[in-house]
């Protein structure tokens, strides 16, 4: 016999927006009990010289560690310590100048309140965010932020679930408002998460991603289409750059040009490239971004870019295929 629980759908739906409900009230009575402690919370953090310590024991230490990780990712410099650990000698991180969050929803987490005795003795900071404002730890913290919900989601009112959210829902509105008044902006982001798909978006420029040197397929404007063919299958771009001696670009011939010239001319071996150049080609400089390149490039539907310096000399070129390769698109 399978003594496996199940739930009927209708029933694990019925759950799962009853927790959705409750939850979402809890966020609205939050947002409603914003006040000064909150606006004051920011001007310290701010303020701060040294660094914010996020510490929490148990569900809230889960919530703690994503709050500092959330400070530190938008410009506010915050790591974790667990509230166990710090009573066990990582205590000796804090510096005068650093603010200490300590969460905690009853707010008499014993380690919490050790932590609370030392930080109070080195001179540091402590902002406690509490769903008990009468509790040791909130009376005792230089501000408390009251995170406190009439329920748990959990039908049996114990497993937190509302509370944790109300404190994760703060902790974030600590983050984002210090990002704003910081003007913090995407590319301050980026320089933080330089391995993520953001990072190369942002931080990868177009002489990063370009072909040049030998790389480069060039003709003259003169040459025989048969030779310049011949270059264009060597260098594996789909064209030919044609320049002047002095190496600036004045036209492109494409596979595209190609055919267009066939269907033209019929005949084409007697030919030079000006006949099917594409002249005055789109160009990019090598230090615009490479997401740059590629709004130009889905912009004017083109396979290939040209890169120029300054004076307008040719210093690299771009298949969408190199971006591709470098996971800016």
């Amino acid at each position: 016999m399978n003594d496996q629980p199940r739930l009927p759908y209708a029933e694990a739906l019925a759950s799962a927006r009853r927790t959705f409900t409750t939850e979402i009230a809890a966020l609205q009575a939050l947002q409603e009990r914003l006040g000064e402690p909150f606006a004051l919370a920011v001007d310290r953090l701010l303020a701060c010289k040294g660094r914010v310590i996020v510490s929490g024991l148990g569900k809230s230490g889960h919530i703690a560690r994503k709050i500092a990780a959330t400070l530190s990712s938008t410009g506010t410099p915050a790591f974790f310590m667990h509230g166990a650990e710090a009573i066990h000698g990582d205590l000796g991180m804090i510096t005068p100048q650093d603010i200490v969050i300590a969460i905690s929803y009853s707010g008499s987490a014993p380690e919490l309140l050790t932590v609370l005795g030392v930080v109070k003795r080195m001179g540091a900071s402590l902002i406690a965010m509490t769903g008990n404002p009468e509790s040791d730890l909130a009376r005792n913290a230089d501000l408390h932020l009251d995170c406190a919900v009439e329920r748990e989601a959990c039908p049996l009112n114990l497993a937190p679930t509302a509370s944790t959210t109300a404190t994760l829902v703060l902790g974030d509105a600590l983050a984002v408002a210090c990002l704003e008044a910081r003007r913090f902006n995407s590319d301050d982001f980026a320089r933080s998460h330089p391995g993520g798909a953001l990072g190369r978006r942002l931080l990868t420029l177009v002489r990063d991603v370009m072909r040049q040197g030998d790389a480069l397929p060039l003709v003259h404007a003169d040459m025989p289409i048969p030779e310049a063919l011949a270059q264009m299958s060597s260098k594996g771009m789909g064209m030919t750059i044609v320049v002047t001696p002095d190496k600036r670009p004045v036209g492109i011939f494409t596979d595209g040009d190609l055919r267009r010239l066939i269907l033209r001319e019929g005949d084409i071996r007697f030919l030079d490239v000006a006949a099917g150049m594409t002249p005055n080609p789109r160009t990019i400089a090598a230090d615009a971004l490479a997401v740059e390149a590629a709004a130009l490039m889905d912009t004017h539907k083109l396979n290939q870019l040209l890169v120029v310096d300054e004076s307008g000399l040719l210093t690299g070129a771009l298949h969408m295929h190199d971006l591709l390769a470098a996971k800016v698109i």
